[in-house]
């Protein structure tokens, strides 16, 4: 994703201008040079046009959501077609992911009036705008069997479990400040924890902590997959791998691909990473190893599903569906 966090959400949501430029200032990643090809190298089967920018991908049963800017929106995509079937326009822009739960694609939406839209997933309309703001930019939304869980104080501290049954926030669960991505997976709500370098655990029934586990730098965007939850760590650009029972750190790979935005998934016994210049990375969720990673100017937010890559292209507003065969070639 392409946003960087700032304490006060009023401010960060009127630097987009910023942030662009920081990113096209920003210092080339290392990588892993031994497994480097270029990303020309790989033929989507589908390319999609969004926006003046494409950002945050969301793959459910029967759709792929993506927002876009220029006009602010979420737009639905028919994987059978390969075309856009609706686009729903949005107050503002969509800031801190996307999730599906209760029938509905949740979306934080920044502004004048930050809020959390309500999208329903049959008749592709907005049925609800919720006066509830994300804490940041490039923070997370997720669902779990029962609730919607978003972080919303400016300092990151607070995650806010919503009913969605009354669309009001029936828990704020207190986590450690600078927390800003949650992630709902068997039971457990998991949040990143930027400032502080941890990966916290939650009950996702009670509400309860259970524990904070130090991780690497800067951890951001996350996923699961394999009994493990994998953090993204902007600091240094390596994945941590933490043992989704036992709560502990069982390893940590190297990527090179540090920085502001990116993103992460599991899929195909793989975790997947995009970040700008280094807009793919395959690396094998068994073995820990780094299998691929294609060089090029793309990247920024991805998902797996229905085997392919749904992987966006910023700057020039793209959505790109690879598929997974094509990842496999060497």
């Amino acid at each position: 994703m392409n946003r960087i966090a700032i304490a006060g959400l009023l401010i960060v949501c009127s630097t987009t201008p910023a942030v662009t430029a920081q990113r096209k200032a920003a210092k080339p990643k290392p990588g892993v040079p031994d497994v480097q090809v270029p990303f020309g190298s790989l033929k989507p089967s589908a390319t999609f046009k969004i926006g003046e920018t494409a950002d945050w991908v969301l793959v459910i049963d029967d759709a792929v959501w993506v927002a876009g800017t220029k006009p602010y929106s979420v737009q639905r995509i028919d994987p059978a077609t390969n075309t856009v079937v609706a686009k729903v326009r949005l107050s503002g822009e969509a800031c801190s992911g996307l999730a599906f739960g209760f029938g509905s694609v949740w979306v934080p939406v920044c502004g004048d009036k930050p809020s959390l839209a309500r999208v329903d997933a049959l008749t592709n309309r907005i049925i609800a705008v919720l006066p509830i703001a994300p804490a940041s930019p490039e923070g997370g939304i997720t669902a779990s069997r029962d609730s919607v869980w978003m972080v919303t104080d400016r300092d990151g501290a607070t995650l806010s479990r919503i009913d969605p049954a009354t669309n009001t926030v029936r828990q704020r669960i207190s986590i450690p400040a600078g927390s800003y991505n949650p992630l709902s997976s068997d039971g457990m709500v998991w949040i990143t924890g930027f400032d502080k370098s941890v990966l916290t655990a939650v009950d996702a029934s009670s509400g309860k902590v259970l524990a904070s586990i130090p991780v690497g730098p800067k951890p951001r965007f996350l996923t699961s997959g394999g009994g493990s939850v994998w953090t993204l760590n902007q600091g240094d650009g390596s994945v941590t791998r933490i043992d989704a029972n036992n709560l502990k750190v069982t390893a940590t790979i190297a990527l090179g691909i540090p920085g502001p935005g990116g993103d992460i998934d599991y899929g195909a016994d793989s975790v997947w990473a995009t970040i700008f210049d280094l807009p793919l990375t395959r690396m094998d969720g068994r073995t820990n190893e780094v299998v691929r990673q294609w060089v090029g100017q793309s990247g920024d937010s991805l998902r797996f599903g229905y085997n392919c890559i749904w992987l966006t292209d910023y700057h020039r507003g793209l959505l790109l569906r690879i598929p997974y065969e094509a990842t496999r070639q060497r």
